[in-house]
C-alpha cells in the first residue's frame, strides 16, 4: 500500500514515469526506507494502480538510443480515492513506521479524521498493554523458560513505552499541523 501512495503522491504533484520515481526510491536507500521495494514492485504497483483506474498513461516519450518512457498522470478517480488510501494505512499500521508514508501526505486528507483514526491506535495499543500486565506469567512460564521472564518483560515493557511516546508524539505532530 505505501508504494501505492508513493506513487500517487508523485502524480498529484505531476506526470511522471516509473523509472524517475525509481530514482527518486534510490536517494532513500540510506534511510533504509525503501527496503523492501524493488523494480518488479515498483512497475507491478504502476500496473496495478492503472488496472484500478487511478492512473492513467499520458504519453509514451520516445528517445534515441533510449528505452520507451511511458508517462502517467493521476486520474480524477486516484484523486478521490487517494485520501482513503492513507486513511487505510493509519488505520492498519503494525507499527509507526507504517504511518511515515501517511504523515507526509497529510495535506492530502482531513488532518481531524487521521487524529481520530490515531488516537484509536492509541487507545487499541493501550488496551493491548493492559491484557499483557495482567496476563499470569507465574503460571506459564516454569522450568528452563522460566528465566526468559525478566528478558520477555523488559523488551515488552521497552516496546510499549516506545509505542506510546511515538503514537503520542505523532497525535501531537497532526495537532499541530492542523493549525
Amino acid at each position: 500500500m505505501s508504494i501505492q501512495i508513493f506513487i500517487l503522491s508523485n502524480l498529484m504533484e505531476g506526470n511522471t514515469y516509473p523509472y524517475q520515481l525509481k530514482k527518486k526510491l534510490a536517494d532513500f536507500q540510506s534511510l533504509d526506507l525503501n527496503h523492501s521495494i524493488s523494480e518488479s514492485k515498483l512497475y507491478y504497483n504502476f500496473e496495478s494502480l492503472k488496472k484500478q483506474g487511478l492512473i492513467a498513461l499520458e504519453q509514451v516519450l520516445h528517445e534515441d538510443n533510449r528505452p520507451d518512457k511511458q508517462m502517467f498522470t493521476i486520474t480524477e478517480k486516484g484523486r478521490a480515492a487517494f485520501p482513503d488510501k492513507i486513511y487505510y494505512v493509519f488505520e492498519n499500521a503494525k507499527n509507526i513506521g507504517d504511518m511515515v508514508v501517511g504523515l507526509a501526505n497529510l495535506k492530502y486528507v482531513d488532518p481531524n479524521k487521521v487524529l481520530i483514526i490515531l488516537e484509536k491506535q492509541l487507545a487499541k495499543h493501550m488496551a493491548h498493554w493492559e491484557a499483557i500486565i495482567s496476563f499470569d506469567r507465574e503460571k506459564y512460564m516454569v522450568g528452563e523458560i522460566e528465566g526468559l521472564r525478566g528478558l520477555l518483560g523488559d523488551f515488552t515493557e521497552d516496546l510499549h513505552q516506545h509505542t506510546t511516546t511515538y503514537l503520542n508524539r505523532i497525535i501531537q505532530y497532526v495537532k499541530e499541523y492542523n493549525n
